[in-house]
């Protein structure tokens, strides 16, 4: 067994990899124990990425080449993060230089001036090299913030306000227009959400809707409009909002009519762990992706302390991962040295920053922390069972297509926990240091 580990002293991080061997089991070996089941399956694994937004593109654009290139190994590089997912914004969001849309003619029917211009500037050149770098297409995602002004009820981008009736099937249009345009450039997208934070009506690019609107508008305007774009293979996701109700909204719109229609569940971390409504969820409809789509520490919420900050990343992936989720999407990839840039100031931290004026990187320890999972729980990997001696230690256990067991396990007390892993009849034995953070590959 080869395992990995992280850890986090005197505000440094070492990373150190040792091997162990494998013993045959002993009866009395009861105690300390962590039981793997590799033939006891549960969801299949989609992949782990993030948020490709305007401002990542535009820190990516400003740094020399050298530290472009470092940055592409690190979340793309085989050596790196191994990245195969992508999520960006339909039109601005807040981490956006300012507010714009692809087209605001309300009388351009036919959306003769429709344009990705603003994407082409910053985004479209990070997803390129982000894929050059990966050596094939990232599975891209889609989410809109908010429709055009002209299409809302408050008639502006912020502050919340709804998608007019009438606008409903045009709306639909436009958010089929942006994929094909994607296309066009050569970009696979394969998911979209159909509404960020649907129930957030924020100071920044946002939009209301209710379960009800939400299924409404889905059966009636965006699933037919993407059938008739050609584009059915593009999976929808709903709610993509805090945990706390993905029960709710998920019983509100699926039923027999829509099931059909409708790939997946995205949310969010905001409010707190709720791995529960994720198992329930599952339970609920088992063939239904789960996809975490954002998820990011907020400045206005907690402070640097980096070893809290990459704890809580690993925590609610572990927990999110026990209870069904089947894809991760981190938000920001690249942020400044202030957190941005964002057109309200709302910042916040990113697994990678760079102050942009000295052409600095820093990679923080919650880059290594997500790395954990992201480079050795490869695409198609399955969840497998276990059990374990002590809430102390938090783990989850995956098996790769090769059959490879993939075991990650957390350690956010201050003193070492010992672990007898037992699988297929024969036992390990390892310690996993302090505050750390582990792999371990079978």
């Amino acid at each position: 067994m080869k395992l990995i580990t992280t850890c986090y002293e005197k505000k440094k991080k070492q990373t150190f990899i040792r091997e162990y061997e494998e013993a045959a089991e002993k009866v009395n070996v009861e105690n300390k124990v962590v039981n793997l089941y590799p033939n006891i399956e549960y969801q299949t694994v989609l992949g782990f990425g993030g948020a490709v937004t305007e401002a990542a593109g535009y820190v990516f654009s400003k740094l020399g080449e050298e530290n472009k290139k470092r940055v592409l190994e690190l979340y793309f590089g085989e050596n790196g993060s191994r990245y195969n997912m992508a999520r960006s914004h339909i039109d601005s969001c807040d981490f956006s230089l300012g507010m714009y849309a692809a087209m605001e003619d309300k009388e351009d029917r036919d959306m003769q001036s429709f344009t990705l211009a603003r994407d082409e500037k910053y985004i479209l050149p990070f997803l390129r090299a982000a894929e050059k770098e990966r050596g094939e297409s990232l599975d891209i995602m889609l989410s809109p913030w908010t429709p055009p002004a002209f299409m809302k009820t408050n008639e502006e981008r912020a502050h919340g306000g709804k998608l007019k009736p009438e606008y409903r099937e045009f709306w639909a249009e436009y958010i089929c227009r942006y994929i094909e345009e994607y296309k066009r450039e050569g970009f696979k997208v394969s998911r979209l959400t159909v509404q960020n934070e649907p129930a957030a009506v924020q100071t920044w690019d946002s939009c209301i809707y209710t379960a009800g609107e939400e299924k409404e508008f889905i059966k009636d305007a965006l699933y037919p409009a993407l059938v008739k774009h050609g584009l059915s293979d593009v999976k929808i996701n709903i709610w993509d909002h805090n945990k706390e109700r993905v029960v709710e909204w998920a019983r509100t719109i699926i039923d027999k009519e829509t099931d059909r229609m409708i790939d997946g569940i995205a949310f969010h971390w905001y409010s707190g762990d709720h791995f529960e409504a994720l198992r329930i969820a599952h339970e609920l409809f088992p063939k239904k992706e789960l996809i975490f789509t954002e998820g990011c520490v907020e400045y206005s919420r907690f402070d640097a302390d980096q070893l809290y900050n990459a704890q809580m990343y690993a925590h609610d992936i572990i927990g999110n991962l026990n209870g069904g989720m089947t894809g991760f999407l981190d938000w920001n990839l690249l942020l400044d040295e202030k957190g941005g840039p964002n057109h309200v100031q709302n910042y916040c931290d990113a697994p990678i920053m760079a102050d942009i004026t000295k052409n600095q990187l820093e990679v923080k320890l919650s880059y290594d922390y997500i790395g954990h999972f992201s480079r050795y729980i490869k695409k198609g990997a399955k969840r497998v069972a276990f059990t374990k001696y002590t809430s102390e230690l938090e783990m989850t256990a995956f098996k790769n297509p090769d059959g490879e067991i993939v075991l990650v396990l957390l350690n956010p007390t201050d003193h070492t926990m010992p672990v007898n892993i037992r699988i297929n009849g024969k036992i390990i034995e390892f310690e996993v240091h302090k505050n750390a953070i582990a792999t371990a590959l079978l």
